[in-house]
């Protein structure tokens, strides 16, 4: 397997003031370019893997700034703009009245050969997600599947390209899609009606989507799945476990909701009269959790994965790796396997020890930490951070601290809103907080034994706090019983209450 990267670089110096081009083209090291920065009244930057060299002694000037924006497309919502037929990506930041006052600008690359560790599977027909923190291949990977499946295959393949990541800027996408057709999306909002359209005028057999965030995408992504046509996309978090505890994104694998067994089929499996279950089939048959440019780990049966999740059990994960160009595989637990159950929580060697916050409220991610009893400092600076968690309004922006993370390997954490049920949720997913095993059965439990004793005696209960993955469960289960029920009190003292009749009803 042999690699081949193409960045037009030229393209995109050509687009940059003549005296910040020049300094980075006499470079030696300009093919590891990672992006050039202007900020209005300060040198120039070039950011290099690991490091940032200042390209000239003068200031950047508003003359120099407007060079750049004329020479570019038009800024899109996202304050994104392009080079016409290329991958390059100009990010800008404006003042309080509209006017650019900086620019990121990322060299887009092409790579070549990294399909080699999936081919199988996106050759197979079924429908494929990849999961991965930022910066480590998703999108790079969706471009190559998309060529192969278009060139290799002859299959008809559209790609939802909501923010042109994939196929560039400009009305003609860059060769690196192949004969793939790109449909853009006018603004991100609206990238799950796009994804219907798509299915229904161009008659694709595969269709590419990056970045499924939202309810309203998930659910477009199951209509596509559903009309027989592969999906090969990407979503927010780094594991499958991520997605099974995100509320929002758990549709993808079939979802999961709590059921109530009878007597005898509980004293039959041993379990409980509630447990949890996949709700549906899932809209994506392979997750593919991609954890470096070089290596993967492949859940080739995701409905059979979840299923054993759910029940306790662990399936073996196919690892695979580039090794002396060839592809090497092994089959390997999952890590939290091997180690025994311990309290609530079964730590991992990896986990991150010092979270930085940015765009959410320290003393609140400080609240939710001590409540969880995690064992992680809270630290300021993202050179002394593992992980930075942050907010989706904040990470739609992409500023220069999410990108000096990726640029340092430290992975970034989508939260919802700055709640603390939001965090308490972001950190059971980082965490890997076995509440499948303990807190949910306990919370479930509770639930039932508060259900009984409302058939007794017809008076209202109210539950101990839990966080919002587990009051939605325990709605769901008084639901059953036909009680009603509603959340009060705030995070992290908020409860579900179970009243006797529909006097009440849920909040």
């Amino acid at each position: 397997m042999q690699k081949i990267i193409t960045d037009d670089l030229d393209a995109l110096l050509d687009a940059l003031p003549p005296h910040i081009s020049e300094s980075v083209r006499h470079r030696e090291d300009r093919s590891e370019l990672l992006e050039v920065v202007m900020d209005l009244g300060r040198p120039p930057e070039a950011r290099f893997p690991g490091r940032d060299v200042f390209l000239s002694t003068e200031e950047v000037i508003a003359d120099d700034i407007e060079y750049t924006v004329s020479r570019i497309g038009a800024f899109g919502d996202d304050n994104r703009a392009g080079i016409a037929r290329t991958l390059h990506r100009i990010s800008a930041i404006r003042n309080r009245k509209g006017r650019v006052v900086g620019l990121s600008c990322r060299v887009g690359r092409a790579v070549f050969g990294t399909i080699a560790l999936i081919k199988d599977l996106v050759e197979s027909g079924r429908s494929i997600l990849l999961l991965g923190r930022p910066g480590v291949g998703k999108t790079t990977m969706l471009r190559e599947v998309a060529r192969v499946l278009a060139d290799d295959f002859n299959k008809r393949v559209v790609i939802v390209d909501t923010s042109n990541e994939i196929a560039g800027d400009g009305d003609i996408p860059h060769p690196a899609i192949g004969r793939a057709r790109r449909m853009q999306v006018p603004t991100p909002a609206l990238q799950h009606a796009v994804m219907i359209e798509a299915v229904e005028n161009h008659m694709p057999e595969v269709i590419i989507i990056d970045e499924i965030g939202t309810e309203l995408e998930a659910q477009a992504a199951r209509t596509i799945a559903e009309r027989g046509v592969q999906l090969v996309g990407t979503a927010h978090g780094n594991t499958l476990d991520n997605l099974m505890m995100n509320p929002t994104l758990s549709d993808l694998i079939g979802g999961i909701q709590s059921v109530t067994l009878g007597d005898e089929e509980a004293r039959r499996r041993g379990t409980q009269k509630s447990i949890l279950e996949r709700k549906a089939p899932p809209t994506f048959d392979v997750v593919v959790e991609i954890q470096s440019w070089e290596r993967v780990a492949i859940h080739p049966d995701v409905a059979a994965v979840v299923d054993a999740t759910l029940r306790g059990h662990f399936v073996p994960v196919e690892v695979r790796w580039f090794e002396d160009g060839e592809v090497k595989s092994e089959k390997t637990l999952p890590f939290s396997a091997a180690e025994p159950q311990v309290g609530r929580r079964v730590p991992r060697k990896e986990e991150p020890k010092r979270i930085m916050p940015f765009g959410i409220n320290r003393l609140r991610l400080e609240e939710s930490i001590k409540r969880m009893n995690l064992p992680v400092d809270v630290v300021n600076d993202i050179k002394e951070a593992d992980l930075l968690m942050t907010s989706k309004s904040h990470y739609r922006r992409k500023p220069r601290l999410l990108k000096d993370a990726e640029l340092r390997g430290v992975p970034v954490y989508v939260v919802r809103s700055d709640k603390i049920a939001q965090m308490e949720q972001g950190l059971a997913n980082v965490y890997r907080v076995e509440e499948r095993s303990d807190s949910v059965a306990q919370a479930l439990k509770e639930a039932e034994e508060a259900i009984e004793e409302i058939k007794r005696t017809g008076q209202t209960v109210e539950l101990s706090p839990q966080n919002a993955f587990i009051r939605r469960l325990q709605h769901q289960l008084a639901e059953k019983y036909h009680l009603a029920t509603k959340s009060t009190g705030k995070a992290p003292r908020r409860r579900v209450q179970i009243f006797p009749n529909d006097d009440e009803h849920r909040v």
